[in-house]
């Protein structure tokens, strides 16, 4: 644990649902929850938690054991997921936007004794429950009940449990799945205490989260980002959340920002990028922003400035990860600078490790390591990979940074995605925040590709926006422009214009993809 906390520790027993329940028991009557077809105040969202965790007890699970949540981002999902913890059972949210494949692996990985899913994802799940020989508990959500399941409305038509479960605060308590862009998705398995210090450490003094708030997050709760956001931190003080179940388009976002004015929104920074240059973009008028957060990728300075500008409210960039399971390096109120992740969030330690293992120098490229009370306790059944990203009390991110003598940090890449041109390592995150300052930018990525003789090459992927004409005139542009910014040598040797950039789920751009798409055009060329 990081030292000078300042913030008391939970008590040693301790169970995360009850904690969250008992913080709301004077406002039964406020809303906690609104999603497209129903309002849920805080008494009945603390009386339907009960009731879950007793009717997963009774479908026969146990202590420990886990449920999968294949769920759509309704009130069902939180009242699932708190009451699996109510009744000390794990649950295990999982994106919903993968194939069948990966909830076989998923179901069978975690050896869930149930699987609780939404009505319109039914066919994937049974996709993936047919290539099982043990199948899981179907309970169902928002749907009429398949044969062989129960309706998740049955579920709760039991007498709440009386008591939560007697958990200490380091039982495990939840999963995330990594994203497995690396190999299979890894089971990071969280505790009960980790939820509790992610609200006290960012939620509450970093983003600011109130009690008169309502807070929307386009980030989905199986997201750990989106999980904080619209589960953990609202409901940490009593504020109200926004669920939307559809995915972040940019009608679809501003459709919530207009209906229900949230004061609080998160995004990913390539959803900000599309908000900013959809027609439909509402005026300030129409929203009631106080203050947005960005994660996932690093927010390039100009769409932070052009947001915070058009709505008249900050957007805090900050950095997490499903191994620390929230923000701990950010932006903040009084303490922003667009273009850097910020600063350390209180109650976290860093440190940059240049390649030999050395501290990293200011203004040198280095391994970004993390310890604060909110990492995970390991990967499940992955003995190697868990040494390899927990080692002693420090979590080793896969990030690299820079940081000024200010102890400003600047986003340099993924590791993996790191380059290496004429021995100098050039990072693409600075290559692409340098394009995106030219107005014919919409959003790009840069990567590097090895010529005939085997050196690294750059090239970005550019989408261009509307009304910029593509061709030999602009790329000479972009790169005259590049070359105003930054040293000769970062300057990409080749600009492709695409209409769009692969991404995960989440909103990051799949770099990898670009890369195995550059080697095989370059290999028929």
């Amino acid at each position: 644990m990081a030292p000078n906390l300042a913030v008391d520790a939970p008590p040693e027993r301790f169970n995360i649902a009850a904690h969250l329940l008992q913080r709301n028991a004077g406002r039964a009557a406020k809303t906690a929850y609104i999603d497209d077809d129903t309002r849920l105040s805080y008494g009945e969202l603390a009386d339907r938690v009960r009731r879950c965790a007793a009717g997963l007890l009774r479908l026969g699970l146990r202590r420990e054991d886990r449920v999968l949540l294949l769920m759509l981002d309704t009130v069902d999902l939180p009242v699932a997921f708190l009451g699996a913890l109510y009744a000390g059972i794990v649950p295990v949210p999982v994106n919903t936007l993968l194939p069948a494949g990966d909830y076989t692996y998923m179901l069978a990985h975690s050896r869930a004794r149930a699987l609780v899913v939404s009505g319109a994802l039914w066919p994937v799940a049974q996709q993936a429950l047919a290539a099982l020989d043990d199948k899981p508990a179907i309970v169902m959500s928002g749907a009429a009940p398949a044969d062989g399941s129960i309706a998740f409305s049955a579920l709760l038509d039991t007498p709440p449990l009386a008591a939560p479960a007697d958990t200490h605060a380091d039982d495990f308590a939840f999963w995330l799945y990594s994203s497995g862009s690396t190999g299979k998705p890894k089971g990071t398995v969280h505790s009960h205490a980790n939820l509790y210090w992610t609200a006290a450490l960012y939620g509450q003094p970093v983003l600011g989260v109130r009690e008169d708030d309502t807070v929307f997050s386009a980030a989905k709760l199986f997201f750990a980002y989106g999980l904080g956001n619209a589960l953990t931190f609202p409901l940490s003080v009593g504020a109200t959340v926004v669920l939307m179940a559809e995915r972040p388009t940019p009608a679809a976002v501003f459709k919530r920002l207009t209906q229900h004015r949230p004061t609080v929104f998160c995004g990913v920074p390539t959803l900000y990028v599309a908000l900013l240059a959809n027609e439909a973009l509402p005026p300030r008028s129409a929203v009631s922003l106080r203050v947005c957060a960005s994660a996932g990728e690093a927010l390039p300075r100009e769409v932070g400035e052009r947001f915070s500008k058009h709505f008249g409210c900050d957007v805090l960039d900050g950095i997490g990860s499903t191994e620390m399971l929230h923000i701990f390096l950010s932006n903040r109120a009084g303490a922003l600078r667009y273009g850097s992740t910020g600063k350390p969030v209180p109650g976290y330690e860093l440190e940059l490790r240049a390649d030999d293992g050395r501290p990293a120098a200011p203004g040198e490229i280095g391994d970004l390591f993390i310890r604060g009370p909110s990492a995970a306790l390991l990967y499940w059944n992955s003995r190697d990979k868990t040494r390899s990203t927990f080692q002693g009390d420090w979590v080793r991110s896969g990030d690299k940074y820079v940081v000024d003598a200010d102890g400003w940090y600047t986003y340099a890449g993924r590791s993996d995605d790191m380059l290496k041109v004429s021995g100098q390592y050039v990072s693409p995150i600075e290559v692409e925040s340098a394009l995106m300052g030219h107005a014919a930018v919409m959003e790009c990525a840069v990567i590097g590709l090895a010529d005939a003789q085997g050196l690294t090459k750059t090239r970005a992927y550019v989408v261009p926006n509307q009304g910029h004409a593509v061709g030999a005139e602009l790329e000479a542009a972009l790169k005259a422009f590049v070359k105003t910014r930054l040293a000769p040598h970062k300057t990409p040797r080749e600009i492709v214009f695409t209409t769009e950039l692969p991404k995960t789920a989440t909103g990051k751009i799949q770099r990898f993809k670009l890369r195995a798409l550059g080697a095989a055009s370059d290999t028929t060329a």
